[in-house]
C-alpha cells in the first residue's frame, strides 16, 4: 500500500501576507521505470524498453503551492484507474508498451482528491493548475479539480491536433474531458535579463511569484514553474525536465525525449542558476524532492 505523502513549507507569518506562503509536495503513487530511462543509454529508445531488465523506483508528484490569492497546483499527477482498468490505456499496443516501459504502485486513497484533502485544500478550491506537459501521469488528477483553470503551452496543446498522440503517451480521452477548463498558453518576449534566455513566459498571477516558462526537451511544449516569494528561495518546478536536478547540472539527458532540445534547455537552468546561486529545481519523479526543499529552507 502507498502511503500519501505531503512536505509543507512555510514561511513566516508576516503583517503584509507574502504572495507564497508554502508548497506541498503531494504523492498520487509509486511506479518504477528503467534506469535506462532514468539515466540515459547508449541504446536506442526501442531496445532498452524490450531488453532492459533493471528497474528503479519513482514517485508520481504534484506540487501544491499556496499563493495568497488561492492555491495553484503544478501537475496532477496519476489517475488510479491505471492500475484497476485495463482499457485506461485504448490502444492496445500501448497496453503492452506500458507495461514493459512502467510498473506502477498506486490505489485509490492515491487520488489527487485525497492528497489535496491531506494538505488541508478542498479540491474544489484549486482555481489554477499548471501542467508542466500532457503525458498521462502529470494529467491524471485533472477531474478531481472541477474548477481549475488548466493552463498549458500552446506547443504541448498543439500535439493533440496531430494524427496519433497517443504514441508519445498524450491520451486525448484522459485530456479532453468534459468540463475540464484547458487554456492554452503563448509565451510573451520579456525584457527581464533572468528571464530573457528563455524565449518568453507567462506571468500566471499577473505580480511576478509565479512565472512560467518553456523548457521543452522531454516534449516539444514542456515547462517550468518559477516561484519567487519573500522568505523562501527562488525555486523552478521543472516537471519531467529532467528525473533528478543533478542531471541537469551534469548536462546528462535520459533515455527519452529529443536530446538537442534537453541540452539547450539545460543550459538555460543552469545560467538561471548562476544568477540565482540559491535556486531551487525541483523535478515530478525525484525521490529527494522532499528533501532538497525542506533543506532549502534551512
Amino acid at each position: 500500500m502507498s502511503t500519501p505523502t505531503e512536505t509543507s513549507v512555510s514561511s513566516n507569518a508576516q503583517a503584509s501576507s507574502p504572495a507564497v506562503s508554502g508548497i506541498d509536495i503531494l504523492n498520487t503513487g509509486w511506479g518504477e521505470q528503467h534506469k535506462e530511462h532514468r539515466f540515459g543509454s547508449w541504446m536506442p529508445r526501442l531496445m532498452w524498453v524490450l531488453l532492459s531488465r533493471s528497474w528503479v523506483r519513482l514517485p508520481i508528484q504534484s506540487f501544491l503551492i499556496h499563493h495568497r490569492e488561492g492555491p495553484v497546483l503544478f501537475d496532477a499527477g496519476l489517475d488510479p484507474a491505471i492500475n484497476s482498468n485495463p482499457d485506461y490505456i485504448a490502444q492496445k499496443i500501448g497496453q503492452v508498451l506500458l507495461h514493459r516501459i512502467f510498473r506502477f504502485h498506486i490505489e485509490g486513497q492515491d487520488a489527487l482528491r485525497y492528497q489535496l484533502e491531506a494538505a488541508g485544500v478542498a479540491p474544489q478550491d484549486v482555481q489554477q493548475a499548471v501542467i508542466s506537459h500532457l503525458h498521462f501521469d502529470h494529467v491524471g488528477g485533472i477531474a478531481d479539480i472541477p474548477n481549475a483553470q488548466l493552463l498549458v503551452s500552446e506547443t504541448e496543446w498543439a500535439q493533440l491536433s496531430e494524427p496519433h498522440p497517443e504514441r508519445e503517451w498524450i491520451l486525448r480521452e484522459h485530456i479532453q474531458i468534459p468540463g475540464a477548463n484547458w487554456r492554452p498558453v503563448r509565451f510573451e518576449p520579456t525584457s527581464d535579463p533572468l528571464l530573457e534566455p528563455f524565449g518568453g513566459c507567462h506571468d500566471v498571477r499577473g505580480d511576478g511569484a509565479l512565472v512560467l516558462l518553456p523548457t521543452p526537451g522531454h516534449t516539444p511544449g514542456s515547462t517550468s514553474l518559477l516561484i519567487r516569494s519573500e522568505e523562501i528561495p527562488p525555486i523552478l518546478l521543472a516537471g519531467d525536465l529532467a528525473y533528478e536536478p543533478h542531471l541537469i547540472w551534469e548536462d546528462r539527458v535520459p533515455g527519452t525525449g529529443n536530446a538537442d532540445q534537453l541540452h539547450e534547455t539545460y543550459a538555460k537552468v543552469r545560467g538561471l542558476r548562476d544568477a540565482l546561486p540559491n535556486l531551487v529545481v525541483l523535478t515530478s519523479h525525484d525521490l529527494q524532492a522532499q528533501k532538497h526543499l525542506a533543506e532549502s529552507l534551512h
